[in-house]
């Protein structure tokens, strides 16, 4: 199983952090190692003083595919869940600086929550989901998929020209604005359409 991630995937997102809005998926990988379920907490590591909440929506594969078509890249995927893209940001600026990559500030070990998963066929309108981030009873982050850059099936697409999916591998497609810092004793709460599905943590 394999974590793959979409960066700057709604264009407020990009804009808070001073990036600019890509013509193209923005893709990074996390190893299973980052993968953090059944709400369990999320231990702040030493080595960052600044670790931000980013709240997504994660698809899971349901069957291999490579070169996908984006018009068949909707068969791929039959899940949605929550997930939380932790990223120590101080680590990640020094990084984009020097022009190296991202891996040491987003693939670190549990930075990748994850909710258990529903069926897409719940969802009336795929494009119009709602989802949110409250921490310590305070909403952070608000998102709804009407305002992704790239679709589900395009992401699908462009990644699998690349690199094979599989069953099982998660993709993580992007974060809304809202992100920042968090600390231990903060507990995260993650809605989607309003639903709880994520409800941890930080120690």
């Amino acid at each position: 199983m394999k974590i793959i991630a979409i960066g700057r995937n709604y264009a407020e997102h990009a804009k808070e952090l001073n990036n600019p809005v890509p013509t193209t998926p923005v893709i990074f990988m996390k190893p299973d190692t980052a993968l953090l379920k059944d709400n369990k907490p999320f231990y702040h590591p030493d080595f960052s003083q600044d670790i931000h909440h980013e709240i997504e929506l994660v698809l899971k594969v349901s069957k291999e595919g490579r070169h996908i078509s984006e018009k068949f890249a909707a068969n791929y995927y039959e899940e949605i869940a929550l997930g939380v893209d932790f990223t120590a940001r101080d680590i990640q600026s020094r990084h984009k600086e020097k022009g190296l990559p991202w891996e040491l500030a987003k693939a670190f070990d549990s930075s990748a929550p994850v909710s258990n998963f529903v069926p897409k066929a719940q969802f009336g309108d795929i494009y119009n989901i709602g989802f949110s981030l409250n921490i310590n009873g305070e909403t952070r982050q608000q998102g709804n998929t009407k305002n992704l850059l790239f679709s589900f099936e395009r992401i699908i697409a462009f990644v699998s020209q690349y690199i094979t999916l599989k069953k099982g591998d998660l993709i993580f497609t992007g974060t809304p604005e809202g992100v920042g810092k968090v600390a231990i004793g903060d507990r995260l709460e993650g809605f989607l359409e309003g639903e709880k599905l994520l409800d941890f943590y930080v120690k």
